[in-house]
């Protein structure tokens, strides 16, 4: 691994930066605002010159339980999600200062596992994401623990990063540490541990090398860095694990900081693709024109103007198959409207969309991004008569 690689991930045009409790929290409870006001700078570099950073940031229990005298590092649940209760309000503020006085505006997501599982809501979430990155807003992500229970949590933020980098098909995840990346060893009890510059598969031999988390105010360990590098790489995302204890922790890792650099075999475009023509069990179907079958062909979306004909009983989020006229299966994609909806804008220019629904929702029935190709076409041409 280079120097240059690791720029390379760094300047990617999405990238998703996972800050700690223990850095962004001291020891009794305070906030390091000097350390965070150099993030902010990085953050604004990379926005300047194009960038889209989205930042997952813990830290809201380890504020608020300073705050109501929780002293205990093992905290009931209750006690956790009061101190996230007082905590996140001190939390949001603070980067929105952080962020305002480098230009940047931002704002806030609070999610659960549910949010990244259950297909509604993960489209949801994502349809946020998109829309605040276009306005050119940072969002600032958090785990809800204030209603997430033991058993629908994440447990910690590098987890949560990795969904939240899979879910906006992110090119690089940056896990932001109180270390400068793997080593074959805990470096602190075995000075001959030494330290892996790469990485490109998360195997159990590499799993084994990670120890516990040694800070008080942090949950999380090198084993769920290691769990999070795994969850990201699948999905095309490149993850740098690197210290975030010095102050603008971005670009000393641009100019050439120790760090970890867990290669993905493949692209978050190609994988996403892939997982929706693969994993992705069709709902329903949506019979389309020669007209709307040309533009799929070169790359366009389907909009509502091209389809004659739905199918199914389908939600949105949902994956549906796109017929030809001529019976044969096109494409297959996630659907921007449940069936019901569908049924109703079929056919119909999308400007005409909020008079038909009363609402105005997305412009296409299926996004590009969304939609795969599918070839060859389903065997015999044909499509089954119940997707």
């Amino acid at each position: 691994m280079s120097g240059a690689d690791v720029a390379r991930a760094l300047a990617a045009p999405r990238i998703v930066v996972k800050v700690g409790s223990a850095l962004l929290v001291d020891e009794e409870g305070r906030l390091r605002r000097r350390w965070l006001e150099a993030l902010a700078e990085d953050l604004a570099r990379l926005s300047a010159r194009g960038q889209r950073p989205v930042v997952v940031s813990s830290g809201a229990v380890a504020l608020g339980r300073r705050i109501l005298g929780l002293q205990r590092r093992v905290l009931h649940l209750e006690e956790k999600q009061a101190a996230a209760a007082v905590g996140q309000i001190r939390l949001a503020h603070a980067w929105r200062e952080a962020l305002s006085a480098v230009g940047l505006e931002t704002a806030q997501i609070l999610i659960t596992l549910d949010d990244t599982e259950i297909r509604r809501r993960y489209v949801n979430a994502r349809a946020t994401f998109e829309t605040l990155l276009r306005l050119r807003v940072v969002p600032v992500v958090n785990e809800n623990d204030t209603v997430a229970t033991a058993e629908i949590r994440f447990g910690d933020n590098d987890r949560l990063s990795a969904r939240v980098a899979v879910m906006l098909a992110a090119d690089t995840l940056v896990l932001l540490s109180d270390v400068d990346g793997l080593y074959t060893a805990d470096p602190v009890r075995d000075p001959n541990a030494r330290h892996i510059p790469e990485v490109t598969a998360v195997t159990p031999e590499i799993e084994a090398m990670a120890g516990d988390s040694s800070t008080r105010v942090g949950t999380g360990g090198m084993i769920t860095k290691l769990m999070a590098a795994r969850i990201a790489i699948e999905a095309g995302c490149a993850v740098v694990l690197g210290r975030g204890t010095v102050l603008h922790p971005l670009r000393a890792l641009e100019e050439g900081a120790r760090c970890t650099l867990f290669r993905p075999r493949t692209s978050p475009h190609r994988a996403r693709k892939r997982w929706i023509a693969a994993s992705l069990a069709p709902a329903g179907r949506l019979v389309v024109d020669e007209g709307a079958v040309r533009a799929l062909l070169r790359g366009s979306s389907l909009l509502p103007a091209g389809v004659r004909e739905v199918h199914g009983e389908f939600g949105k989020g949902d994956a549906v198959l796109v017929i030809g006229p001529d019976g044969r299966a096109v494409a297959k994609g996630i659907v921007a409207y449940d069936a019901a909806d569908a049924r109703r804008i079929a056919g119909r220019r999308s400007e005409e969309i909020e008079a038909v629904l009363g609402w105005r929702g997305r412009d296409e029935l299926i996004h590009r991004d969304d939609l795969v190709l599918l070839e060859p076409p389903h065997p015999n041409g044909q499509v089954p008569s119940h997707p």
